[in-house]
């Protein structure tokens, strides 16, 4: 029908440039933040635009959630202030007539914010942990840029070193400087490496000389030493041997139901089930008086959209911390919404309003008749 194909058209222009504007925003907040996050020493400089983009693709589905909501409000909101609807209500048409294209075009939008939710969420999370995780885990010898003084993130060290090895466990002209218990200690190699013992890791010298110096008493020792180990870390082990709920797969979730997994599962179902809710809300909150204007409209939309995604957050904590079950909380908040949006609908469809319902309104018609 030329009415479907329009109206689907309409809605795919103001889908488009409402993801278009919303992902250049979050690009830009995330950039920052993770510009911040390098910066204090938390993500690798180099790994800045993957840090990133693992970051919007997290954000993603509320990105395309939000993007669909405000594509159908803009779009009827506008049919509404041109007068486009008053023609098909003059027709016979009611509102909704228009759930039917509307289901049309957003269903390929739910399958996507499912998938997004169930299997790109946690993925994402996933990189960026393991990123962090292997940046903050890297040894003091490979923090070192070559040619540059570089302290340990404890503070305890001070190192010098060129690097020719593309692996970073070897560099040449290694400086070592420390201060532990009043004895300052400055040890330069020829050479140095990284090795792993058991679960420890160590720096091994060779052909170089020590220096120690008691601060209190001034007192100097000379060494030299064809072979010297120096500790750098006294237990490392495998990163993300724990995950949070957040980071694990949506099988594993259902595999292991513990109550933060079900928050976490709940949340993510509740996602795709947000969208669908969502969309009915939009139907029926978008009629407006055009001469009025759409802003109060749009306000109240996105109010709508903010509380629902923070009822998502708060279900999700409760279901961690045992206050309500992982069903009854899906059915309660869901099933609620969908109520709501199907009854609010109805009334949109059946033109009603409060005023019909007011017994002074119709005790007003009879007096005047």
């Amino acid at each position: 029908m030329l009415f479907h194909s329009t109206f689907r058209k309409d809605l795919s222009r103001n889908f488009g440039a409402t993801l278009v504007i919303l992902i250049t925003i979050v690009i830009t907040v995330i950039l920052i933040r993770t510009l911040g996050q390098a910066s204090r020493g938390s993500v690798n400089p180099s790994e800045v635009l993957l840090v990133m983009g693992f970051s919007v693709l997290s954000q993603m589905t509320t990105i395309v959630t939000l993007s669909l909501f405000i594509a159908v409000v803009s779009t009827l909101s506008r049919m509404y202030s041109d007068s486009e609807m008053v023609i098909w209500f003059s027709s016979g048409q009611g509102l909704a007539y228009f759930v039917k294209p509307l289901m049309r075009f957003a269903w390929p939008v739910f399958l996507i914010i499912v998938l997004l939710a169930l299997f790109a969420w946690p993925w994402s999370n996933l990189q960026i942990q393991e990123l962090q995780n292997r940046y903050e885990q890297r040894n003091d010898l490979e923090r070192v840029a070559p040619g540059q003084f570089q302290e340990s993130p404890g503070g305890k060290r001070v190192f010098f070193i060129d690097k020719d090895s593309p692996d970073n466990r070897f560099g040449n002209h290694v400086f070592v400087s420390s201060i532990e218990n009043g004895i300052e200690t400055v040890t330069t190699a020829q050479q140095g490496r990284i090795d792993m013992v058991g679960n420890e890791r160590f720096l091994m010298l060779d052909k170089g000389q020590q220096w120690l110096t008691n601060l209190q008493t001034g007192e100097t020792r000379l060494t030299q030493f064809g072979h010297y180990e120096v500790l750098i870390d006294s237990d490392v082990g495998p990163a993300n041997e724990t995950l949070l709920s957040r980071h694990t797969s949506s099988w594993s979730l259902i595999k292991n139901p513990t109550r933060e997994n079900l928050g976490e599962l709940g949340w993510r179902l509740g996602l795709g089930l947000a969208a669908i809710n969502l969309t009915l809300l939009a139907l029926a909150v978008s009629a407006i008086n055009p001469r009025v204007g759409r802003s109060y409209h749009l306000g109240l939309a996105l109010f709508i959209f903010i509380a629902y995604y923070n009822m998502l957050n708060v279900g999700q904590s409760w279901v961690a911390t045992g206050r309500v079950q992982f069903a009854p909380f899906l059915l309660t908040l869901h099933g609620g919404v969908f109520t709501v949006a199907v009854t609010w609908l109805f009334a949109r469809n059946m033109n009603w309003s409060w005023r019909s319902f007011w017994p002074r309104h119709e005790h007003a018609q009879k007096a005047t008749s």
